[in-house]
């Protein structure tokens, strides 16, 4: 009988340890993979709108561009209409708008009847007289209205985008056009802008247009090729801008975002390897195992101590149910009832334990809420905080901001002093607001703040006095920062979503922006600050 009790209370011990052992992986296991799901799932929205937007940038920049140079041309061809037979005013003219745009590789004129009356730079001058029938003089001659042509194979093999403006005297009679011409598989323009975009972890941008041509690629080798096989592109034209995961030519899987230029219909397109995406994701799950690690150790010194806890109480019901004649059995095995007590402890412990995985699997959470450059909060952190504040009914007034030329910054100074201009804003962000403030960095050099109770007239206060501390608070290398600023107020009476107040804010900003940067706008009528 000794020995069966023996027997009893080791088998009874190794059960419930291996039982509890198999219980905790069970639950930290499914934990771990749908931590890691959802944070990699989270670096791939992430990412997908990240290039998104910096898409979306560069297609506004590119028309932008292509506007003002149609611009040039369109100035141009007003002086060039009264000079029409003024064989040295013309070559004037056209080398004038060559040097005085960086957008142009030659700039040309055609008269009514299609032959070149003019041509710059000089070495391309013995074609004056030609008569010019390259798909883009013949597109500009029947079109007779400002026009980006669509590309073409030159006379001398050279991919050729033509921006043109229809030139006309003061009886409106079409006299030709004044050109200028952009070399795709030479410096240009789009080599310029995008050039610089490319990174060693595998990111790059390309631009197509709508016949699936590549105007441009990090590899010239490719520039004027037609992409095939590319669902992506052979959807293009019917798509404004958006994200997709697809296959690059080169079979790697890739996280796009896109955008069309409206002017031309080119698309631009961002991507980035998805496995450089989520490579971060091993090594951060590796961290967490590590740091759960010794919690483990002390769990399973737990889960040991309670075996020994709950056999013991066990055994002396047994011991009881052997002597239920003796005096005070009963009394005893009435105190060994709170056995029950603790199981309940054990089942306490193990939700402890598992209350600490969950508390570190939050801290990832709010890490993924939180922009690393800055320390402020990101998109994600901004829009909970207007869904908890709607849901609160509480008022709240917005400051949209960013720091004026802030490009200008990037391209003199580099990135990394762009980066320190960006963390020094943060931080009087933080020393002009309250700590109950929302700030956030929005992208780029785009930040938000929310102020919950804060009145119009008090968050014009604060904007003003951030503007006038960025204003008068030095960077090193560049000197002196400015930051244009736009507020809106948000009524919980209102009818309006607290997300509106942002696009009304956003609108006072571009406001600040168009009288001149360094100020504040606020987005009611009548009623402005000024720096």
């Amino acid at each position: 009988m000794p020995h069966a009790k023996k027997g009893l209370r080791l088998d009874l011990r190794t059960l419930i340890l291996v039982l509890s052992a198999l219980t905790a992986v069970t639950m930290l296991l499914p934990s771990y993979f749908a931590s890691y799901r959802v944070q990699r799932q989270l670096l791939i929205d992430h990412s997908l709108e990240a290039n998104r937007v910096y898409a979306a940038k560069l297609a506004a920049i590119t028309d932008t561009f292509l506007g003002n140079a149609l611009q040039q041309l369109g100035f141009s061809a007003g002086v060039q209409a009264h000079n029409l037979n003024d064989a040295p005013s013309l070559l004037a003219e056209t080398e004038r708008v060559l040097q005085q745009s960086i957008a142009f590789n030659s700039t040309f004129l055609v008269d009514a009847q299609g032959f070149l009356r003019a041509v710059s730079p000089a070495p391309l001058r013995h074609l004056i007289g030609t008569h010019v029938q390259t798909p883009g003089s013949q597109e500009a001659l029947r079109e007779r209205r400002p026009l980006v042509s669509t590309p073409f194979l030159s006379a001398a093999n050279n991919l050729v985008v033509a921006l043109s403006q229809p030139i006309f005297d003061g009886q409106g009679k079409y006299l030709g056009y004044v050109g200028g011409s952009v070399y795709l598989r030479e410096r240009n323009f789009l080599n310029s802008m995008l050039g610089e975009h490319y990174y060693k972890d595998g990111s790059y941008l390309y631009v197509v247009d709508r016949n699936r041509r590549l105007l441009y690629h990090p590899d010239p080798e490719r520039v004027g090729t037609v992409v095939e096989g590319n669902s992506l592109i052979d959807q293009l034209p019917a798509l404004s801008e958006g994200t997709r995961q697809i296959h690059n030519s080169a079979g790697v899987e890739m996280l796009a975002g896109f955008a069309t230029v409206p002017s031309t219909g080119w698309g631009v397109i961002a991507q980035q390897p998805l496995s450089q995406t989520v490579a971060p994701m091993r090594q951060l799950i590796l961290n967490v195992v590590l740091l759960s690690a010794p919690l483990a150790l002390l769990g399973f010194l737990a889960l040991w101590w309670f075996a020994l806890a709950i056999t013991r109480p066990l055994w002396q019901l047994a011991a009881g149910a052997l002597a239920l004649d003796r005096p005070g059995t009963s009394e005893h095995l009435h105190k060994v009832r709170a056995w029950y007590f603790e199981a309940a402890e054990l089942k306490r412990a193990l939700l402890f334990g598992l209350n600490l995985l969950q508390e570190r699997i939050g801290r990832l959470n709010r890490d993924a809420q939180t922009d690393p450059l800055t320390g402020l909060g990101n998109r994600r952190s901004l829009e909970y905080n207007l869904s908890l504040l709607k849901a609160e009914e509480r008022n709240f007034a917005a400051v949209v901001l960013d720091i004026d030329h802030f490009k200008r910054i990037n391209d003199t100074y580099g990135h990394a002093v762009g980066d320190q201009a960006l963390r020094q804003l943060a931080e009087l962000m933080r020393s002009c607001c309250r700590e109950v403030d929302v700030l956030c960095r929005t992208g780029g050099e785009e930040f938000i703040m929310i102020l919950p109770g804060a009145s119009v007239e008090i968050a014009t206060v604060v904007a003003q006095r951030l503007r006038i501390c960025v204003q008068d608070t030095p960077l090193a290398a560049v000197g002196a920062i400015t930051v244009s600023l736009g507020v809106a107020h948000w009524q919980s009476n209102s009818g309006s979503l607290p997300a509106e107040v942002l696009s009304e804010a956003d609108a006072a900003l571009y406001v600040a922006k168009q009288n001149g940067r360094n100020q504040v706008q606020v987005a009611r009528s009548g009623e402005a600050a000024h720096s």
